[in-house]
């Protein structure tokens, strides 16, 4: 790909559009990024970066991260925080899949335990877990308790029987973001969204089952206060969001936005998938609120699959799921927006920071760690592609500088529709099969669009976020099975 002629090399991972690149920017653009990363982006990065630095009350930095690519708005990986008092909030930069995020689970059970009952563990997950486009889930509720779901979150869970009280400590949020009001949430919304908890959805939402080997951790001391500390030990990992119903309330209040953005608010944007509203405004406030709804929505949805994969494995292995430490490590979100406090040139700030595609990366000692976690800082779980492998990293004290951000996957390179035309499903499935890797998928199409050369070398990107300074590894684990959305 052509990077941009105006492109500026700050350091050797971080690459700048200055304000004068384009007509409006309100400040530079950064991507943070190995020179072959920069290389490989598509023009759509650099296009949608410095747009997002156009928006109106937008501090420091438009950033976007390693594995950035082009999006709906924002690109995929894009990060912007706005000054709360003269800023605004945008669905482009939040997306539609909101609070889409990753769960890690830990178990005391290693690679040679869990070979002879793979296939076994895989099939009932994927009777036990729903995927695909639509899908039910086992949890049947009315209308009016989903309403109560949206905004209690995870502990609606637990008070339902479905989870324990230390994954809530381990849970970014706590599983539910406070002040989230149902009364701004359509009808539309929840009949979209009620019937999908405990569901994983489609596209590159997955369940998978993974191996710690040894030769892969390489923060020892870190990765056994995760709880990672024994020679070939399964994990399980998981990614999925808020279903239909994010993707209503992201559609909903687009529409809104843009009826008032220009009219009311005079706010002019180069891309109206950047339509926006003053965060301060009676329209911001209340996508602000609904936006909570759908992250509530999905924390209670992992807390829902969290549940079910202990039940198979408990079933599998005829043991108490706390027998066998299936013990979650963290659950993290990606798209999200959310009220921060963080030092601009030594002013300490409230701030709206959107994370569109890009994890928080909280460093050592910052409030809103799980005590346990303190001294050595946020963990950050980061999805490769099926083929390859995922990462557990930890959040640094350097990343401030994209207000504590980092990647979020490896980012595609490749449309879902090139990739249907490169890969067939069935052989694909096949093929990993013969590396060790049962698949089970409910659509060879979604199969071969998640192929693994559509997608960056996850190494290389979590090279660069450590060469950045803004998250640092402590943990690859490789696919043993998998449930594909």
């Amino acid at each position: 790909m052509a990077v941009p002629a105006g492109l500026k090399k700050i350091s050797d991972t971080v690459w700048e559009l200055p304000v004068s690149y384009k007509a409006g920017m309100n400040v530079p653009a950064r991507v943070y990024a190995t020179e072959s990363l920069i290389n490989e982006m598509d023009q759509g990065v650099f296009e949608q970066v410095s747009n997002v630095a156009m928006l109106p009350g937008i501090v420091k930095y438009a950033c976007c991260m390693p594995d950035g690519h082009w999006g709906y708005g924002f690109p995929i990986g894009g990060v912007a925080a706005m000054d709360t008092a003269t800023g605004v909030i945008s669905p482009g930069g939040i997306g539609f899949d909101v609070n889409c995020g990753m769960r890690l689970v830990r178990t005391d059970l290693t690679e040679e335990e869990v070979k002879p009952h793979l296939k076994r563990l895989v099939d009932r997950l994927f009777e036990r877990v729903p995927s695909g486009v639509g899908g039910a889930g086992f949890v049947k509720i009315s209308q009016d308790e989903f309403r109560s779901v949206v905004e209690q979150g995870s502990r609606w869970c637990l008070d339902n029987g479905l989870g324990w009280e230390e994954d809530l400590e381990l849970t970014e949020e706590g599983g539910c973001v406070p002040e989230a009001d149902a009364k701004t949430i359509s009808s539309r919304a929840v009949e979209r969204g009620y019937k999908q908890i405990g569901t994983l959805g489609s596209g590159n939402h997955y369940l998978e089952i993974q191996v710690a080997r040894p030769e892969f951790v390489y923060d020892k001391e870190t990765a056994g206060v995760f709880g990672i500390d024994r020679p070939n030990q399964v994990v399980v990992m998981f990614h999925c969001g808020s279903r239909g119903f994010g993707h209503q309330v992201a559609t909903d209040y687009l529409q809104s936005f843009l009826k008032v953005m220009v009219k009311k608010y005079g706010l002019k944007m180069p891309d109206r998938e950047l339509a926006c509203a003053p965060f301060s405004s009676p329209e911001g406030q209340a996508y602000f609120s609904a936006m909570k709804c759908a992250m509530n929505m999905s924390f209670a949805n992992r807390q829902v699959i969290l549940h079910r994969i202990r039940e198979v494995f408990s079933d599998v292995f005829h043991k108490d799921p706390a027998d066998l430490g299936l013990r979650q490590v963290y659950d993290i979100s990606h798209n999200t927006a959310k009220l921060e406090r963080h030092t601009v040139d030594g002013q300490e700030m409230e701030l709206l920071v959107h994370r569109k595609g890009a994890t928080r990366a909280f460093g050592p000692g910052m409030p809103d760690i799980p005590r346990r976690y303190a001294t050595i800082g946020q963990p950050v779980i980061i999805g490769g592609s099926m083929e390859t492998g995922s990462y557990l990293l930890v959040g640094m004290e350097t990343g401030a500088q994209t207000f504590y951000s980092t990647a979020h996957g490896s980012g595609r390179t490749m449309s879902r529709k090139k990739a249907k035309k490169m890969f067939r499903g069935r052989e694909l499935q096949q093929e990993m099969e013969s590396r060790g890797i049962y698949v089970r998928t409910g659509s060879y199409a979604g199969l071969a669009e998640e192929a693994g050369s559509a997608y960056k070398n996850v190494d290389e990107v979590i090279e660069a976020a450590e060469l950045a300074g803004i998250s640092r590894k402590v943990a690859r684990f490789l696919p043993i099975g998998n449930v594909k959305g």
